[in-house]
């Protein structure tokens, strides 16, 4: 079959995101829940007087408390390095109280949190926190993003109806089904892993999967990358490397994706996926 890549590359698509691509609000709440007792304590400071005084108190009765404050500046870690005008360094911990109360409070003090506290706008400390974790969510659309692609991926799998296997590294690969791989993981100095491996019955089938909303140099990295692997993989019977990309960040990045696409017939898109490529290409 002849392709014409200006025509197929005029069918990428701008964005798969889905309903939940933007904020996993199961997590954002599980996260929040895991500190709630500890929040709920320090809430006790929103809009105090004495707000020194009342941290030392809290700290003295209730050093559990201290397992909230790094959320609080949108840190996950329990451990939060400074350096101090004199340029001298410190690591605060907050697992446990094992400083002094003065140097708690010394942080407390120069991050800003004793004014966010006490003199600003927070009714409910549990609330603020929440939406701390949203924002620190938004660090994850990324992962999502490749999810979103390998899901969509699976589902047209299913409807194919084949036998297919997720994330399977190339010796995995050469156990299940007696290949030999080592052409295109340099006789084995590297490794190499599909997100999805198609087993019909002449054939396996290593799919990798991906979807860009921008362009860059990684584009170009990868697409020249998969032109070795398509290269590569013509010298392993009974294997097949097919690549499964979309995205509008391929339109303003298009030279190395299309010499890889005129080296690489199973190299599809989201429109080939609706179009029924994989009955067609699994139907041996």
């Amino acid at each position: 079959m002849n392709r014409n890549f200006d025509e197929w590359i005029t069918t990428f698509r701008d964005s798969i995101n889905r309903y939940d691509y933007y904020t996993d609000f199961a997590k954002v709440y599980a996260n929040a829940a895991k500190l709630k007792v500890p929040i709920y304590i320090l809430n006790s400071l929103v809009c105090s007087e004495n707000i020194e005084q009342d941290f030392e108190r809290l700290l003295t009765k209730y050093p559990e408390c201290l397992q909230a404050v790094p959320i609080l500046l949108a840190v996950r870690q329990r451990e939060i390095f400074c350096r101090d005008d004199d340029n001298s360094e410190f690591i605060y911990h907050f697992d446990e109280r094992i400083h002094s109360v003065d140097e708690y409070k010394y942080f407390m003090r120069r991050t800003g949190l004793f004014d966010m506290l006490q003199n600003h706008i927070i009714s409910n400390l549990y609330d603020y926190v929440t939406g701390v974790e949203v924002g620190l969510d938004s660090n994850g659309r990324k992962n999502r993003g490749g999810h979103q692609m390998e899901n969509l991926v699976e589902k047209f799998l299913r409807e194919a109806g084949v036998e297919y296997f997720k994330e399977k590294y190339d010796r995995e690969v050469e156990e299940m089904f007696g290949l030999d791989l080592s052409a295109i993981t340099a006789n084995r100095t590297s490794a190499k892993r599909f997100d999805f491996v198609v087993k019909t019955a002449k054939t396996v089938f290593g799919i990798e999967t991906n979807f860009y909303t921008s362009g860059g140099s990684k584009l170009n990295e990868t697409a020249r990358s998969y032109k070795m692997l398509a290269e590569e993989s013509k010298n392993v019977d009974g294997f097949v490397f097919v690549w499964i990309t979309d995205g509008k960040g391929w339109k303003s990045t298009q030279k190395n994706l299309k010499e890889t696409f005129l080296i690489l017939p199973t190299l599809y898109n989201i429109r080939d996926l609706e179009g029924g490529i994989f009955s067609e290409l699994f139907n041996e």
